[in-house]
């Protein structure tokens, strides 16, 4: 069956499924036996979707990410987590729906989430400003980080946003010194900390709840210092060169921990984590698991001291 939002790419393969649906429907309704043909097609999809998959350019991977199918934050709660306690507002402002945060339980571990929230359609997007914190955004977060501090809990963070919201209003509140202040306490904050890149992950938005001392990356996810579109225009003024930015900007999972930007690529399922969502957070719940149990081994006083260690690892530099 075709795919809500579906990618260019992925027509090819979905145009065998709806064959293997049609055939399907009609050995149920007619007893004819079509096993063999539908053998076949399944095994041609399977092959196709490794070949297409295993070799997205990297503007073909901003799409994945930006797939309106793919599990979002509040997915990967409700599949991961159990008894979710949602806490709100920064205590400065009001609350901000673009930043969902509060305590779970992952198996026996007692933890604190926080990470953007997307909208599956038009009406959830206007409401959750597309996965765009604003300011108290933030703040919240921040509100959350020094209660897990409080508390000694761990710290999930999920990251998806195409930026922080650059509107007005948001800069008279101070997105700047919001942004900066979230990296300031997330950098000290004595508590282990896993970021997981499941989506988009734009700008200082994204970066902002990024400091950790695990970070995970989904295979077709992507992270960077700006949008394709957003260097294209900046860089050439010219919409045509987004292709070519997607490639330079070194956004890929691949790129990022061959540049030690990130620690873990967590495989998704065979045509991207939103055609099986079920599967896709297992793998991420196994690869937080395990992270949650090296952590523990590393002595509380010693954490901040490792995330300051691995950013300075990052990059390099000629002489």
């Amino acid at each position: 069956m075709a795919i809500v939002g579906s990618l260019d790419f992925e027509k090819p393969i979905e145009e065998i499924e709806d064959k293997i649906a049609e055939l399907s429907k009609l050995t149920q309704e007619r007893e004819i036996d079509f096993s063999q043909e539908i053998k076949k097609l399944e095994v041609k999809a399977q092959e196709m979707k490794k070949e297409v998959f295993s070799n997205l350019t990297p503007w073909q991977k901003v799409l994945m990410a930006r797939h309106t199918g793919r599990p979002s934050t509040m997915d990967y709660i409700r599949m991961i987590f159990k008894d979710f306690i949602e806490l709100c507002g920064d205590r400065l402002f009001k609350e901000d729906k673009a930043i969902v945060g509060g305590i779970a339980e992952l198996d026996d571990y007692k933890v604190f989430i926080i990470g953007h929230r997307k909208g599956k359609d038009t009406k959830s997007n206007l409401e959750y400003n597309f996965g765009m914190p604003h300011p108290e955004g933030y703040r919240k977060a921040i509100r959350l980080a020094n209660l897990a501090e409080k508390f000694s809990k761990p710290i999930i963070t999920f990251i998806d946003t195409p930026g922080a919201y650059p509107g007005v209003g948001a800069e008279e509140r101070g997105q700047g010194e919001a942004i900066a202040r979230t990296l300031q306490v997330f950098s000290k904050i004595q508590v282990p900390i896993i970021v997981v890149i499941i989506g988009e992950g734009g700008s200082g938005g994204a970066l902002a709840i990024g400091i950790g001392n695990r970070i995970l990356m989904l295979e077709h996810a992507v992270y960077s210092v700006i949008s394709p579109e957003g260097c294209a225009a900046i860089l050439w003024n010219d919409p045509s060169k987004t292709i070519e930015a997607a490639k330079n900007l070194s956004l890929t999972a691949n790129d990022l921990v061959r540049l030690k930007v990130i620690d873990e690529i967590i495989k998704e399922p065979v045509g991207g984590a939103h055609r099986s969502p079920e599967e896709a957070s297992c793998l991420v719940k196994d690869s937080i698991i395990s992270c949650l149990k090296e952590l523990q081994e590393i002595p509380i006083s010693e954490l901040a001291l490792e995330r300051y260690q691995k950013l300075r690892k990052i990059g390099k530099y000629l002489e």
